[in-house]
């Protein structure tokens, strides 16, 4: 996508051309620049948008690169394929998802009252009565207090705070274990009662663990499809803005070139002395500008060989657009210039090769210089 030319001259032509016959025109052709540089601020966020989407993109991506799953051209291709077909089934996949953990979420249920249906099961009913018993050290040991009727409200907890999965409920049953074998020594009943137990809910949970793990590998793969999913939804979008976007640049640069060919159509002629500040200004260019003046003459005389190693180039048989072009163009060549100006200093090397991309602007330089010469004698009294 090719980037836009913001600077344009524009406004100083306008001002060149603006006198009291032409007032209306003048004002006409502000509203239109106003209107494009307006536009112009536009098309540049929507354009920076774009950038950022496929910048970030290509970091992503180049990071998947370096993991196992990898998608390759062609499954992507059959993503693709299926991607509306999996945005429709989207709302029925979440809701056999929920009723999967649901059902899991019961039988655990099961394994839970098993568990606390046993006769040993007292001691870890309710939160420990720290006060009441006395145990003044309690918290200092342990920093996660768990009972059975905590896991239990969690459990039916209809308010969003209830457990996730299944997982989060087994590690609690643990932790009620762990905190009782951890504070109390192992001669102690409660130790014995707490490990006791906690051997029969391990055992209990291995039956159950099978068919979470499944699920939880099920669930994985659906989220990395929905991801996808996104993914390719963001990369249509982005693609549709950009294909938009390169479509109104190109109206865009269409609309310039038109407004600018009407304004430079109504430049006045340019003097003799001009021009020859204009010769004297390209010989300051830098070889790559030189290079880009010399195809904005080409743009309008076909016969002007612009690359040849020598060239003469008559200011007199220009065309005044052709001439004004250059005049605005060579300005903003040497503004930019004498900012980026490298500074003195630098090896051989850079040296060498600042030498060898002077060679052509001298030789370019020398024939301008001559053909000003040739100009100057030609108007002289």
């Amino acid at each position: 996508m090719e980037t836009m030319d913001a600077s344009i001259p524009i406004g100083a032509t306008v001002e060149q051309i603006k006198t009291e016959d032409n007032a209306a025109e003048v004002e006409d052709f502000g509203h239109h620049v106003d209107e494009m540089f307006t536009k112009v601020d536009t098309l540049e966020q929507r354009l920076n948008e774009v950038e950022q989407f496929y910048s970030t993109a290509s970091k992503k991506q180049s990071n998947t690169l370096k993991g196992s799953s990898i998608v390759k051209d062609k499954d992507k291709e059959k993503q693709i394929a299926s991607f509306k077909k999996r945005q429709q089934d989207a709302s029925r996949r979440e809701a056999a998802a929920t009723k999967r953990m649901q059902e899991l979420m019961r039988q655990f249920g099961t394994i839970f009252r098993q568990i606390t249906q046993h006769k040993w099961a007292g001691p870890f009913m309710e939160p420990v009565d720290v006060v009441g018993l006395g145990l003044d050290d309690y918290y200092e040991v342990i920093e996660k207090p768990m009972d059975f009727s905590t896991v239990k409200t969690k459990m039916e907890s209809k308010d969003g705070t209830g457990y996730k999965n299944v997982r989060e409920i087994c590690a609690d049953v643990r932790l009620i274990f762990k905190n009782a074998m951890k504070y109390n020594d192992e001669r102690e009943d409660v130790h014995v009662m707490a490990k006791t137990l906690l051997a029969k809910f391990e055992e209990k949970w291995l039956q159950l663990l099978p068919k979470v793990d499944e699920e939880e590998k099920r669930r994985k793969e659906e989220e990395a499809e929905a991801q996808l999913d996104m993914q390719l939804a963001q990369e249509a979008t982005h693609a549709k803005m950009a294909k938009d976007l390169s479509i109104e640049l190109d109206e865009f640069d269409m609309h310039l070139d038109e407004l600018r060919e009407k304004v430079l159509q109504k430049c006045r002629r340019m003097s003799t002395e001009e021009k020859k500040r204009l010769v004297e200004a390209l010989t300051h260019l830098a070889p790559e500008d030189l290079d880009k003046a010399l195809l904005i003459v080409a743009e309008n005389n076909p016969t002007f060989q612009a690359t040849a190693e020598h060239v003469d180039l008559d200011m007199d048989t220009q065309s005044e657009s052709t001439l004004w072009k250059l005049k605005f163009f060579v300005k903003d060549a040497l503004q930019v210039q004498s900012k980026s100006s490298p500074t003195m200093g630098g090896n051989n090397n850079n040296h060498q090769q600042k030498n060898n991309n002077s060679k052509r602007k001298r030789e370019i330089c020398d024939a301008l210089a001559k053909t000003s010469q040739k100009r100057i004698k030609k108007f002289s009294p």
